[in-house]
């Protein structure tokens, strides 16, 4: 097994899970297997109970665990299944050490950090590192971990220290240190700087690591010189010095690294089996769609409406499935983040600048999402997107509140149930449209919800979202939610129309829903976005963007395909080039499911 542990220096949020998942992309490309491990420094078990302005969202797993954003990044890369257990967080490593010290496994010995904390982080990694996370079921042959927050971090010492060991232990020419740091370009100078770079430098190597790849994030390109400084100062060579300058999208950055020389890096560094010359579509599809997003010239406008809009990272995995479906159908997203609670009737009169505002965003859009979320602030502005969505035939796709918002909105607005409502936000309610699943509220908030990829089985053929998934009779995705619709309404919804069409293997909980004369009208109780990946976009999201840009009807008579001049201008030959280079490689402008078997 070989190791590649990504630091990061200077500032957080600097880069370091793209540029993991570049390593990844491009590795895997090269016929290597890989698993990737993110290691949080907090002391919470898990990013379960996070407010989204916290760390963002809060992205959950096939096996429910609910995990950092960036194992988002990790599985949309390098299309994988991770599993709970590659998220480590301090507080996990404390909860196993303390449940062992209980049980009385140290055999009555003093319980320190060193040995013990850094023994069992060096453990896990080891076992993850060794758990198949590709459809195959093929043992991994590259572990890459990356260490979250700034080397120097006080709650990160533990995790520094274990590498620290961990690197002879595993021997060097099976680990490899790459350290992410900021090169900032003042403007008033307009020169980079290099001494940020260098103190996180020497203060990793004070700890007992010394990279052997140091990654510049900047603004705009490096030049050899500043390199080379870099290489001086720092004890790297300059060819094991690269720049990751912004660039037009994410795709392009195992591009840029590719051309910097990463794979013969590695090969020589870690005595990786990569043959010479590389495979023929080496990363071809990398360069087919990121050559696809720089050329993409129609644009589509979706709302977003949600109650965390400040922060756009808390919904990461719906603006990337937004912007996967967007760039199969040959559209630019633009992505209109709408504060629910500014379309509150409520607001009106308090703030009536922000009040319409929000209106006049949502009605501008060609489409509207509405979100997951957890209290009661701002849900009355989700119910009021999804009646202006059912009045004005305006596409919408909500997603688990967002379907319960549209189940309360029709059942005060169509079927006369004025006080209708969920139990989270009113107990009282006469009409518990929406009610808490008893055995997902044991006390504890952590961790107790409806979680992880269940099954959610059609009831009709007469359903979009049915279609959009190749007609399947039962389909597989990720759920988050401690509330569901109550089944005693459920006769009297689909009597005016608004269908239930998919439904829990129990037949108990309704997962997807419809509404009949609306060119699309979808509501989902679970999260598509999170299965969404960019050559194989999630059909819910797809059918959006396409009911926004009126090529749904198309799409669907032809037995949900896409054809080049569909997703292309018609005076542009180059893109249609582009489109059919994209079909051959990938074969994925026919969306049938979410399963990765056709890539």
């Amino acid at each position: 097994m070989k190791y590649i542990l990504v630091t990061g220096g200077v500032i957080s949020g600097v880069g370091k899970g793209v540029i993991a998942s570049s390593f990844g992309t491009i590795l895997k490309a090269c016929g290597i297997h890989v698993t990737t491990i993110k290691i949080d420094p907090y002391i919470n078990i898990d990013a379960g109970t996070f407010s989204p302005y916290e760390h963002g969202e809060t992205y959950v797993l096939d096996d429910g665990g609910e995990v950092d954003l960036d194992l988002g990044n990790y599985e949309r890369f390098l299309d994988v299944t991770l599993h709970q257990d590659n998220n480590i967080t301090t507080g996990k490593i404390y909860q196993h050490v303390i449940s062992r010290e209980r049980r009385g496994d140290y055999l009555g010995k003093t319980v320190q950090v060193v040995p013990h904390i850094t023994d069992t982080i060096q453990e896990w990694v080891e076992r993850v590192a060794n758990q198949p996370v590709s459809q195959d079921g093929s043992k991994p042959q590259v572990c890459i971990v990356e260490l979250g927050g700034t080397i120097g971090d006080i709650e990160g010492m533990p995790f520094v220290e274990a590498f620290r060991q961990f690197q002879f232990h595993v021997t060097r020419e099976n680990f490899c240190c790459a350290h992410v740091s900021l090169v900032p370009q003042p403007k008033s100078t307009g020169e980079p700087k290099t001494k940020p770079t260098q103190a996180s430098v020497r203060e990793l190597r004070g700890l007992g690591l010394s990279p052997d790849l140091i990654v510049c994030r900047s603004e705009f390109p490096i030049t050899n010189n500043v390199k080379s400084k870099i290489s001086m100062f720092c004890h790297v060579p300059p060819e094991q010095v690269f720049c990751i300058h912004d660039v037009s999208s994410i795709y392009r950055v195992p591009l840029l690294m590719d051309k910097q020389g990463i794979v013969e890096f590695f090969k020589k560094r870690l005595q990786l089996d990569i043959p010479t010359p590389r495979p023929r579509k080496y990363i071809q599809k990398w360069k087919t769609i990121a050559d696809r997003v720089d050329t993409l010239r129609r644009e589509i406008n979706i709302a977003l409406v949600g109650k965390y809009t400040t922060l756009e990272d808390s919904y990461t995995s719906v603006a990337k499935a937004l912007q996967h479906a967007a760039i199969s159908a040959g559209y630019k997203v633009n992505i209109i983040y709408i504060e629910s609670l500014n379309l509150e009737k409520s607001n009106e009169l308090v703030n009536p600048v922000c009040y319409h505002e929000a209106w006049q965003q949502l009605c501008k859009s060609d489409g509207v999402v509405v979100p997951g979320g957890f209290g009661t602030r701002g849900v009355e502005g989700k119910i009021e997107a999804c009646r202006w969505c059912r009045e004005t035939n305006k596409p919408l796709l909500g997603i688990c509140l967002g379907l319960q918002a549209a189940v309360i909105e029709f059942a005060r607005n169509v079927l006369g149930m004025k006080d209708a409502n969920t139990t989270e936000i009113d107990s009282k309610t006469e009409s518990p449209v929406v009610i808490e699943m008893p055995e997902h509220n044991t006390g504890d908030k952590g961790g107790s919800m409806r979680l992880g990829r269940r099954t959610t089985i059609f009831k009709t053929t007469n359903s979009i979202l049915r279609q959009l998934y190749g007609n399947k009779e039962q389909i597989e995705e990720r759920h988050r939610h401690r509330y569901e619709v109550n089944p005693t309404y459920i006769e009297q919804f689909e009597t005016k129309g608004f269908r239930f069409v998919g439904h829990c293997e129990e037949q108990k909980r309704m997962e997807v829903a419809e509404l009949d004369k609306h060119p699309y009208y979808v509501a989902t109780q679970f999260h598509p976005e999170y299965l969404s990946r960019p050559l194989k976009p999630s059909p819910p999201f797809l059918g959006l963007i396409l009911a926004a840009s009126g090529k749904l009807p198309n799409y669907l008579a032809r037995g949900c395909r896409l054809s080049p001049r569909d997703v292309t201008d018609n005076d542009s030959s180059d893109d249609e080039d582009s489109i059919d280079e994209l079909v051959n490689h990938t074969g994925q402008l026919c969306v049938s499911s979410t399963s990765i078997d056709d890539t």
